[in-house]
């Protein structure tokens, strides 16, 4: 975690992307030198300068030190001056054991971070003396590298500008660490690199050529001959890794490259399983759609047989309906995800009622308003359903016998609260008559209040409003986190 914000008064936009580069990718230090990592960045301008903590890693490789985050920390001036040395001379410095903390022991290591030439930062690694072991040579090939890295971080060379961005299967150090010299031979691979070259019939790599004589890959040769860090995914013998290469340099000399390895076939795989769950799924709503459009189509066909107009009204508001199911099957055929932003409902189902319902003579202004909410998808079909036909409703009833030289408006309010999910449909047309029963006013309330109640668990009032109007209230608890806003 880091917060560089607050440094755009002391650097310029080209060194706090440096120092951003550096701590996107800094979980690799940490875990090389088993040891928290500070990145301390002075006061401009000061020869002892207090320190700011602006960024703080935790290796995965040993315990952290600090019980809590250190960013925000501020070191007066000469509490580390290690840090005032490095920064000054633009070297490594071995901070020694600091005094006895609260906490424990802490023993130092300072490296300045260089940008052309002027140190930005200085990077501090701690870590406790009394926490460390006999190092074998996993530790010392492991500490050794970040020795290498520490060098090219205080030369300016370490972060590379413009390197790739790291990603959910870039690899990190415990998933395996290969050593090559300058040449592409293997100086080191630990245990976990091994295994994973082993799953794909590549034995016995130390020694060799990598990327050559064993593991062809293009990427290996790549980054010794244009000293730049590379990554690529290697499929081999039905198993997938994600390697990431980095060139070790030191001044102008290639001294080797530093490569991680992860097997990562089994997440392809699932990835891949995903993949196809969700297009089967897509295909299915596709095809549901399809033929709810074609059982639109029919009951249309039906209907111009009719010639009882109560019949073919029937028929005209089932087709609706259809169609208003139909549109969100037309949504979640290409929105697999568990939630749906209503707004792409609502807007396709407005458009749908009123080129079905309005008239020449009548042009109803539809509004949408209020918050930009996203449902879960397994109650939007009824939620679609509902609205259409509370917008029948209120074109065909309450815009009956509207004053010609009236503006017909609806508007359609969503809010929520920590509770409820709330949808309000108003209109300015006749309100609702004198004596009104909604249990007994017409199928489409019937339909509106079964779903409202069974099947989203919610209620709704219908009430006139003043000067002239219908309102209509619909209140809907929230289902778990899935209603957001």
């Amino acid at each position: 975690m880091n917060d560089l914000t607050a440094l755009k008064q002391q650097l310029n936009q080209e060194e706090l992307s440096h120092l951003d580069d550096l701590t996107r990718s800094w979980d690799l230090l940490a875990d090389l030198s088993f040891a928290d990592l500070l990145l301390c960045v002075p006061e401009p301008n000061m020869p002892v300068s207090p320190y700011t903590v602006v960024a703080h890693v935790r290796p995965t490789t040993s315990r952290s030190i600090y019980r809590t985050k250190m960013e925000g920390m501020v070191f007066k001036p000469g509490e580390r001056p290690f840090l005032d040395q490095a920064r000054k001379t633009l070297q490594s410095i071995d901070g020694g054991l600091l005094s006895q903390t609260n906490v424990e022991r802490i023993r130092t290591l300072c490296i300045p971070v260089n940008f052309n030439g002027k140190a930005i930062a200085v990077l501090s690694r701690d870590f406790s003396p009394d926490d460390q072991r006999v190092a074998g040579e996993l530790e010392m090939t492991y500490f050794s590298l970040f020795r290498k890295l520490g060098i090219m971080i205080s030369q300016g060379i370490y972060p590379f500008k413009g390197a790739q961005a790291e990603t959910e299967f870039t690899p990190r150090v415990s998933d395996g660490v290969i050593e090559l010299d300058a040449s592409g031979y293997v100086r080191f691979a630990s245990p976990n690199s091994v295994s994973v070259l082993s799953r794909l019939q590549v034995d016995q790599v130390e020694g060799k050529r990598l990327g050559v004589e064993e593991f062809k890959c293009e990427s290996i040769p790549l980054i010794l001959s244009t000293q730049r860090p590379q990554s690529d995914e290697i499929s081999l013998a039905g198993q997938t890794v994600t390697l990431k290469g980095i060139p070790l340099i030191e001044g102008t000399e290639m001294t080797g490259a530093l490569l991680l390895i992860r097997d990562i076939s089994e997440l392809r795989r699932r990835d891949n399983l995903i993949r196809s769950k969700d297009s089967t799924i897509a295909e299915i709503h596709h095809r549901v759609k399809n033929n709810l459009q074609t059982i639109s189509s029919l009951l249309h066909l039906q209907s111009r047989r009719l010639v009882a107009e109560e019949a073919q009204e029937a028929i005209n508001d089932s087709v609706r309906r259809i169609r208003s199911i139909a549109v969100v099957h037309e949504i979640l055929s290409h929105n697999p995800e568990a939630s749906i932003c209503f707004d792409d409902i609502i807007k396709p189902l407005v458009r749908l009622v009123s080129e079905g319902l309005t008239s020449p003579e009548i042009t109803i202004d539809f509004k949408i308003e209020g918050d930009t909410v996203n449902f879960p998808s397994a109650e939007t079909t009824a939620l679609a359903v509902i609205l259409n036909e509370l917008l029948q409703n209120t074109i065909q009833h309450g815009f009956k016998d509207f004053p010609a030289q009236g503006s017909p408006e609806v508007t359609i309010h969503f809010g929520s609260t920590n509770e409820s999910f709330h949808i309000t449909v108003t209109d300015n047309g006749i309100g609702l008559p004198e004596i009104f029963d909604e249990k007994n006013f017409g199928l489409g309330l019937t339909i509106v209040s079964n779903l409202i109640e069974t099947d989203l668990g919610g209620n709704m009032e219908l009430f006139s409003k003043e000067p002239s109007g219908t309102v209509a209230l619909i209140r809907i608890p929230k289902f778990g986190e899935n209603l957001a806003h």
